[in-house]
C-alpha cells in the first residue's frame, strides 16, 4: 500500500467521527426535550447545559473533520 492509499484511508476513518458528532447533538437535544417535556418547569435552568452539551459534541465533529483534513493535504515526506 502506498502513502497516499493509506492517507486517504487514514481521512475516512477519521471522518466518521464527524458522522458521530451529529448522533451526539441529536441525543443531546433528544434528552433535553424528553426532560423538558416531562418537567417544564425544570427546562429553564437545564437550558445552559444543553448548549454546552451541543459544544462539546460539535468540537468533536470538528476536530475529527480537522484531522481528516490534515490528513488529506498534509505532504508526504
Amino acid at each position: 500500500m502506498d502513502a497516499e492509499a493509506a492517507k486517504l484511508i487514514g481521512a475516512g476513518l477519521a471522518a466518521i467521527g464527524a458522522g458521530m458528532a451529529a448522533i451526539g447533538v441529536g441525543n443531546v437535544f433528544g434528552s433535553f426535550l424528553e426532560s423538558a417535556l416531562r418537567n417544564p418547569g425544570a427546562a429553564d435552568g437545564q437550558q445552559g447545559r444543553l448548549f454546552i452539551g451541543f459544544a462539546a459534541a460539535e468540537l468533536l465533529g470538528l476536530l475529527s473533520f480537522v484531522v481528516a483534513m490534515i490528513l488529506i493535504f498534509a505532504p508526504t515526506s
